[in-house]
């Protein structure tokens, strides 16, 4: 489950920045494995900016995003950690113009489908984010920004 491929177009820095890498892991439905792994993340300097648990009876479904992706994804390689890196979309919601209806329509209209969604805990500028994963996240990017949103890339949200 580790990737190692190259990364795919929309993983490539663009002169707007590096789109937002979310790290999703498998961890097994047991006492303090969520402390453990935001622990070893934390022992590293890695501050996790977003999370999304999905719980079942044996494993547990980890999405986050971390500060720093890279050091994240090797701190995972390193310790045996099988993960999964996909870019996602980042949009920062912004009353009264730019709300989730607003940008749920825009996605709509350009027909973009949502995988699943979460919302961040970091607030750069102090308005709600959400993380989208989308079916084609470079147009969906593209259709947001078009409609006024922002659409924060990694350097917008690493400290």
């Amino acid at each position: 489950m580790i990737t190692s491929k190259p990364k795919p177009h929309s993983e490539t820095a663009t002169p707007a920045g590096t789109p937002v890498r979310q790290l999703s892991v498998f961890l097994h439905n047991r006492v303090g494995a969520l402390m453990a792994l935001v622990k070893l993340l934390a022992e590293h300097k890695i501050e996790v900016l977003g999370l999304s648990l999905q719980d079942t009876t044996e494993l547990a479904l980890v999405r986050l995003i971390p500060s720093d992706p890279e050091t994240a994804g090797m701190l995972f390689i390193e310790k045996g950690i099988p993960h999964a890196v996909c870019p996602v979309t980042v949009v920062e919601l912004r009353e009264p113009d730019h709300t989730l209806v607003r940008a749920l329509s825009a996605l709509l209209s350009a027909e973009i489908n949502i995988d699943f969604s979460y919302t961040l805990f970091v607030r750069p500028s102090h308005n709600p984010l959400l993380v989208l994963h989308l079916d084609t996240p470079d147009l969906g990017a593209e259709v947001l920004s078009a409609g006024g949103f922002k659409v924060m890339m990694q350097e917008d949200l690493s400290r």
